[in-house]
């Protein structure tokens, strides 16, 4: 995410005219305060199996559980 001095610049969002769908729709959707607040809540009250609550109500999907990609 841009520094939040440089939210009005179009070159500092460049990047997302080439994402995939999903990826466009995380970077709304971390944004989201409301999303923040429920996964900051699912995780510290299971740990690492807190994002399952977040399934049903945000509708995600999480197919590689097994950190394989590197993050």
């Amino acid at each position: 995410m841009p520094p939040m001095r440089e939210w009005r610049s179009e070159a500092a969002y460049a990047y997302l005219n080439d994402l995939k769908p999903a990826e466009l729709a995380w970077e709304f959707l971390r944004r989201n305060p409301n999303y923040r607040r429920d996964y900051h809540t699912a995780v510290g009250e299971a740990g690492e199996e807190g994002s399952e609550p977040l399934i049903p109500q945000w509708g995600l999907r999480f197919p590689d559980q097994s950190g394989s990609s590197g993050e």
